[in-house]
């Protein structure tokens, strides 16, 4: 039987849009992995201007378009993060999953940047709205934990720990400041499981070190607003076990290097590569640097914090 609006529902007539950053992490210390599948996480989640857009419109179904990163690549069925976020706030809401989506792309695939956990970010953001369901942002962020580990960060955006495995989310209170940063995008990505599985396999063996300490020195970084002193305590777990996949990225961090940055670090599980620069402009140097350096697909500048998926 066809579920029907009522006559007092608040779905709108035209499209929704919203706009989703990408994240990268300051600090990310992996712990063991849990009974649930899920390694232990502490984590500073950041987001950075790089955005996908996704406009959600009135359908008699639910179907997904794309453009950008990844068109031609990524599957739009049932297995993509876009439908399963909208389907999951569906069962939710108990309203039929009716939406026309349409993805315009330009977070890199499988890069460290959490692409598609923010296009699932958007997608119960975009479908609440459509819908006119209503829900609570934290409400959705936890909603969007079922889906993936970065979603709820995603929803709120800024600068945040993230524990458990990535889904609790807690505001860091810092003074306002804007960090710049250089992104070089990898030629082709990496799965997260598989660099979880190799870091598991490089700590078997004694080749990889137990997690990273508190990030409590990288909380009092960001407090002094000070590219060189945020940029000793930058550090990831996954670091290790990108490089063991991926060697060539060593060559990238030190093409950054070399071009000037502050420093540089395997985003999330990679193969993206982040770079502190200490102003705008000097993030356009560091840019031209890598790519004048052949390293990597491109180098692009961005800065944050910026909020989480927003309705434009």
């Amino acid at each position: 039987m066809t579920e029907a609006w009522g006559p007092d529902d608040r779905r709108p007539s035209g499209p929704v849009r919203v706009r989703v950053p990408a994240k990268i992490n300051l600090h990310l210390g992996v712990g063991a992995l849990r009974p649930d599948g899920f390694h232990e996480l502490t984590t500073v989640y950041h987001a950075i201007s790089l955005f996908d857009e996704l406009r959600a419109s009135p359908g008699d179904t639910l179907t997904l378009t794309m453009e950008g990163e990844g068109a031609g690549e990524l599957a739009l069925d049932e297995t993509n993060l876009v439908i399963r976020a909208a389907r999951a706030l569906a069962a939710h809401t108990r309203v039929p999953a009716y939406a026309r989506l349409h993805l315009r792309k330009s977070i890199p695939l499988a890069g460290g940047l959490a692409g598609g956990s923010a296009d699932a970010a958007a997608a119960l953001l975009a479908c609440d709205a459509l819908w006119g369901t209503g829900v609570p942002r934290d409400e959705l962020a936890e909603l969007g934990g079922t889906l993936g580990s970065d979603v709820p960060f995603l929803l709120h955006g800024g600068t945040a720990l993230g524990t458990g495995h990535g889904e609790a989310i807690s505001p860091v209170l810092a003074r306002p400041s804007t960090w710049h940063w250089v992104i070089a995008v990898a030629h082709d990505g990496l799965a997260t499981p598989d660099v979880y599985r190799e870091l598991d396999r490089l700590r078997g063996a004694g080749l990889a070190p137990t997690a990273l300490d508190s990030p409590d020195d990288l909380m009092s970084a960001l407090r002094q607003r000070n590219p060189e002193v945020l940029g000793d305590e930058l550090g990831n777990d996954l670091q290790a076990a990108a490089l063991s996949l991926r060697p060539e990225l060593a060559e990238v961090l030190k093409a950054g290097q070399a071009a000037g940055a502050v420093t540089g670090i395997v985003s999330g599980s990679g193969p993206s590569c982040v770079f502190l620069a200490t102003d705008a402009g000097h993030a356009e140097r560091v840019a031209a640097g890598l790519t004048a350096a052949g390293v990597c697909r491109e180098a692009r500048t961005a800065r944050g914090p910026m909020p989480g998926a927003r309705i434009t």
